[in-house]
């Protein structure tokens, strides 16, 4: 019965997205849940609930891509053991992900991060605290790696330049790349 119900939510969000917008994915975003979402960013995911329960709280700047399965979680759920002590608490807070920032994929971000601009959060990784501008950071929980010019020259040798937009010789291109041990 699971298999079936998550099928189903699954074809949901691509026909609901497909119906009730013709826009980019971000636009549809911004302007269905209050996400706050600069120019030119990326949103490889689809899933309705992307953005969690408090999506006003988020904030991606310019040139910002969120990776497939990237969690922002705004809140702490785990308060809720203590609601019948204290009767209606909850814990907030903001997510800020600056400028020309790249989350890689299955990342979580919890409640009151802000991620500097210029940086790479690795896949998998676990973001309990701020992140500085210009890093590479991954892990569980996120750690700062190294900067983000280390990281520049690393993509700059062993990176591959393709050359092409016709699919059958990308494949060649990325193939060729590989075989010869660029990578």
């Amino acid at each position: 019965m699971f298999k079936y119900i998550n099928k189903f939510r699954r074809i949901w969000d691509r026909i609901y997205i497909k119906t009730f917008t013709d826009i980019t994915v971000a636009e549809f975003y911004r302007k269905r849940f209050g996400v706050k979402i600069g120019d030119r960013c990326r949103i490889v995911d689809r899933r309705i609930d992307l953005f969690g329960t408090e999506p006003y709280l988020i904030t991606l700047g310019e040139n910002v891509t969120l990776s497939k399965n990237v969690s922002l979680i705004t809140h702490d759920g785990g308060v809720g053991i203590f609601r019948d002590e204290m009767p209606g608490i909850n814990l907030f807070g903001r997510i800020d992900i600056r400028d020309n920032t790249f989350i890689g994929i299955n990342t979580v971000i919890l409640p009151g991060v802000e991620i500097g601009p210029n940086t790479v959060i690795g896949a998998g990784s676990l973001v309990t605290r701020n992140i500085p501008a210009e890093v590479v950071a991954a892990g569980v929980p996120a750690r700062v790696l190294g900067d983000i010019e280390d990281y520049k020259i690393k993509a700059k040798n062993k990176g591959v330049r393709i050359t092409t937009t016709d699919k059958q010789r990308r494949i060649k291109e990325i193939l060729r790349s590989v075989d010869d041990g660029v990578n």
